[in-house]
């Protein structure tokens, strides 16, 4: 049972690694498309990668079983790597350092709290409308 658990427990830490470095590497494109020294090409493709990772809409929804996740799991990598290859070394080098700062950015919870709590009311309300009619 140990040698088990133990197989689990680094394969979800690698699991979690590789979700860092796809985070980083999203925001690393998206600050790479906006800089003036990237070709078109990666440009257009690193703004779509980026609003395709970042967008609450899939192209295949997350409830259909397996096909709903295996866009996020396919399209979003695959992207990244092309846009990764397509970006010229100097913009990739600067766009690293500044997503690494986007990143550590500490986190507003007073800006959760109010976002969380906005959502709240409107799901109050709506509760509220739907039991009036």
């Amino acid at each position: 049972m140990g040698v088990w658990l133990r197989w689990h427990m680094a394969l979800l830490d690698r699991a979690k690694d590789w979700a860092r470095r796809v985070k980083r590497d999203v925001v690393t494109v998206y600050f790479a498309a906006r800089d003036p020294r990237t070709p078109w090409l990666a440009r257009a493709l690193a703004m779509f990668v980026a609003a395709y990772a970042l967008s609450p809409i899939d192209l295949i929804p997350d409830f259909i079983p397996v096909l709903g996740y295996l866009d996020d799991l396919l399209i979003v990598p695959l992207g990244l790597l092309l846009v990764l290859r397509l970006i010229p070394p100097e913009v990739l080098a600067t766009s690293r350092e500044k997503a690494a700062a986007a990143l550590a950015r500490p986190r507003s919870h007073a800006t959760a709290w109010f976002v969380v709590s906005v959502w709240l009311l409107c799901a109050a309300w709506f509760a509220y409308w739907w039991f009036q009619r």
